[in-house]
């Protein structure tokens, strides 16, 4: 079980006071707090051992070095990926998602090609593939959706054909909170020797992610989502499909011989790490995971399954309110709109009451345009949210109906 009370408290911005009421933060789905364990490691490393890494025969730089490695094999065990070699530092999940698209897409794809999207992607898993499709002149395909946010399977399997080149997927939705069969959608695509994608931005927090029990083909996170520092993610992908990929930037750290006739490239995970990367980044990442680790993600898992049980009870108790995202399988995220009254409007007024909600279509509109609304309302809990912060959602939305008529 989770000492709730402590943890809170190991979360300063918690503690704060907006517009003279206790924050209710239910906004976790756009970027999780931080707790000190984080703060104190992103402030130690600028504080102690601040130096560029792998370039330097200095102290601070073998230190410095010395503790990115060493976040690279924490992240390795946590999502249990076979080699470190396999761990790619990035800015984030769509630097990471870029990334795929534009490497894969260079190796890969050619006119005539297909990539199988979903209905439910952020934003960030469908501009990439769009992009690279004008530019090679492929072809986007999509899984339809069921009116609970859940993906028609079945159709999907009606997707491929021999000119599917790749799958790219959320693990979790964003805008619906819902649960994709990713283990079911990879086996469906290697069974037809088509790699996937994973979009794990929603994912990596707030389940048990085992890239090689689910043997996905790459798998992208950001750091800022798992309770960790901003501009900062990560790339998994098997080392067989990054060795044959060209790399995505150029410039220092990720070459091995440069002269003006010919550039050769460093090895692996280095060859997709070009430039200075965010290396204090890194190593407050690692401590996020370690913190993680420390709680337990099944007794996160746990926790945030009565939030949500909880929270769509209390919910659904208000006349007018109409929940989006259904599904049977669900992280603790609740999309919901309040008849008659726009999101926009919710929101602010909650925001009045010291209530963080996010409001529009949560660059998820292809979603939106699906369910015929302009938006929703987002309550993202995590495992630091309780039930009284509930119950004061619930009741500055019946004060929203009341102000509002």
């Amino acid at each position: 079980m989770l000492d709730i009370e402590k943890i809170r408290s190991q979360f300063p911005i918690l503690a704060m006071e907006v517009y003279g009421k206790p924050l209710v933060y239910f906004d976790n789905g756009a970027t999780t707090h931080k707790p000190v364990q984080v703060i104190n490691a992103v402030s130690d490393a600028y504080t102690n051992f601040n130096s560029n890494i792998h370039r330097g025969v200095h102290y601070l730089s073998d230190i410095s070095s010395e503790k990115y490695e060493g976040a690279r094999e924490a992240i390795r065990q946590f999502v249990n990926a076979g080699k470190r070699e396999e761990i790619i530092f990035t800015a984030g999940t769509t630097a990471s998602i870029n990334m795929v698209a534009f490497s894969f897409g260079e190796k890969y794809i050619g006119e005539g090609d297909e990539i199988i999207i979903s209905t439910i992607e952020h934003h960030a898993n469908i501009v990439p593939w769009q992009v690279l499709c004008e530019r090679k002149k492929a072809k986007l395909l999509v899984i339809p959706v069921f009116d609970d946010g859940s993906l028609d399977i079945e159709a999907y399997g009606k997707l491929i054909s021999d000119r599917t080149r790749i799958v790219a997927v959320s693990h979790v939705s964003n805008a619906l909170g819902t649960i994709n069969p990713v283990k079911e959608i990879i086996g469906i695509a290697h069974s037809n020797d088509i790699p996937v994608l994973v979009d794990g931005a929603q994912g990596i927090q707030h389940g048990d992610v085992d890239v090689n029990e689910m043997n996905c083909d790459f798998y992208v996170f950001s750091g800022h989502k798992v309770y960790g520092p901003t501009g900062t993610g990560v790339l998994y992908g098997k080392e067989k499909w990054l060795e044959e990929m060209p790399p995505y930037q150029t410039g220092g750290d990720m070459v091995d011989k440069v002269t003006f006739e010919k550039t050769t490239y460093s090895k692996l995970p280095f060859k997709f790490e070009a430039g200075t990367t965010n290396f204090v980044g890194a190593v407050g990442m690692a401590a996020a995971f370690n913190y993680i680790t420390g709680l337990g993600i099944d007794n996160i898992i746990q926790r945030e399954k009565e939030l949500l049980d909880y929270s769509t009870r209390r919910l659904e108790e208000i006349e007018g309110l109409k929940i989006y995202g259904t599904a049977k399988d669900k992280i603790p995220v609740i999309s919901f709109v309040l008849e008659d009254i726009h999101q926009y409007d919710v929101g602010m007024i909650l925001d009045k009451l010291g209530i963080a909600v996010r409001t529009g279509s949560h660059c998820a509109q292809p979603i939106m345009d699906r369910f015929g609304i302009d938006g929703t309302i987002r309550a993202s809990l995590c495992f630091y949210n309780t039930t009284g912060e509930v119950d004061a959602l619930i009741e500055g939305l019946l004060k929203v109906r009341e102000m509002m008529g």
